[in-house]
């Protein structure tokens, strides 16, 4: 399946995101936070959760069911564990602000837990990951999301897709790190087969009967995502679901409302969770760094499979594609750059790069 693409700069793209923000109320640090998650998301190459998502958050913001200036804040907290009141704010502010406050935690107690409530879908979870990881720790992120998965036995949805992201810090190697979500693939992608009109596989979707189909425009009214691997993603989602939802105080399950498709007005109501431990109070930090560097050269020196390029580790393919990204550009796919587009139609908002609609 191949895709028309725009190539536009990292700082075009950001200088479009930036704008959007702005025109929406947003603080310059709040719209530089939100812009830089979505602006590294696509930079990674990972299109469905980057700006893509912006004409949503823009659509949210203006029919008031997120603030521009609403403040996240720690609501209640202990030595190892805090919770965030998001306040409505944007994903993005609440979450940084979050996982900077388990990062500071995890340094004085040596592990963390930050729940958060009263938030908005919040990007690509390995972003927030990354940021312990950049401190010198492992950093753990997740969050909840409006049912849109079904689970083995069932035939409509029982949870969201409830994404989970890991990173770990290395030394002279790049970071290990892996963002997923508990469906076998983000509704995203099936959006995008639907644009494209091509049916998907038959591992992606189930029917109102809880049977596999190929037919993308099921859903999300009439057909559920699989979790991954059956069982296993499920059991996988429900912790997340416990974590990011029920133990933050955010809404659960159905209460959580969905940030695409329900009344701008309203707040979403989504739950999110931070997790960080702080390798350097249980084991010397260069040592830990030196044995992961250690253990990324061991694995991508495993054998081939034949025909295969190389073995990666997990991450790997994004960092290329972001090193990529800052000196030639993003290429960013023909759906990103038509959501793009809305956005600048608006707001009145222009940029070269964009084009007109055809």
């Amino acid at each position: 399946m191949e895709l028309q693409t725009t190539l536009v700069s990292v700082s075009d793209l950001e200088a479009l995101v930036m704008a959007a923000l702005g025109k929406c109320g947003l603080s310059e640090a709040d719209a530089r936070t939100t812009t830089d998650v979505l602006v590294s998301t696509d930079a990674f190459g990972v299109f469905t959760h980057g700006t893509k998502a912006l004409r949503g958050y823009v659509r949210r913001l203006r029919g008031g069911g997120l603030k521009a200036d609403a403040r996240p804040e720690i609501a209640s907290e202990g030595p190892a564990w805090a919770i965030v009141d998001g306040h409505s704010a944007v994903g993005m502010v609440t979450s940084v602000f979050a996982m900077n406050a388990a990062i500071t935690k995890a340094k004085a107690t040596g592990m963390a837990y930050v729940g958060v409530r009263n938030s908005c879908h919040f990007g690509a979870a390995g972003y927030y990951a990354l940021m312990a990881a950049k401190a010198g720790m492992i950093g753990m992120a997740m969050a909840n999301d409006i049912p849109s998965m079904a689970v083995p036995g069932a035939r409509q949805p029982v949870l969201g897709t409830n994404p989970f992201a890991y990173a770990v810090p290395a030394g002279q190697e790049d970071p290990i790190f892996l963002d997923i979500a508990s469906s076998a693939v983000a509704g995203g992608k099936v959006r995008i087969y639907q644009a494209l009109n091509q049916k998907v596989p038959d591992t992606w979707l189930v029917d109102q009967e809880g049977l596999p189909t190929t037919d993308p425009w099921l859903y999300p009214q009439s057909a559920s995502l699989m979790p991954f691997a059956g069982h296993k993603g499920y059991g996988i989602a429900m912790m997340i679901e416990t974590l990011a939802g029920v133990l933050s105080g955010a809404a659960a399950r159905w209460g959580v409302k969905s940030w695409i498709d329900d009344d701008p007005s309203w707040a979403t109501q989504h739950g999110a969770a931070f997790l960080v431990i702080d390798v350097g109070q249980i084991t010397p930090i260069q040592l830990f760094r030196e044995r992961v560097d250690a253990m990324i050269r061991e694995i991508r020196a495993t054998p081939k499979a034949k025909g295969a390029e190389r073995v990666y580790l997990p991450g790997e393919m994004e960092w290329q594609r972001r090193r990529e990204a800052r000196t030639k550009g993003i290429a960013l796919p023909a759906d990103v750059v038509d959501s793009l587009r809305g956005v600048a139609e608006d707001l009145g908002l222009t940029a070269a790069w964009l084009g007109d609609r055809t």
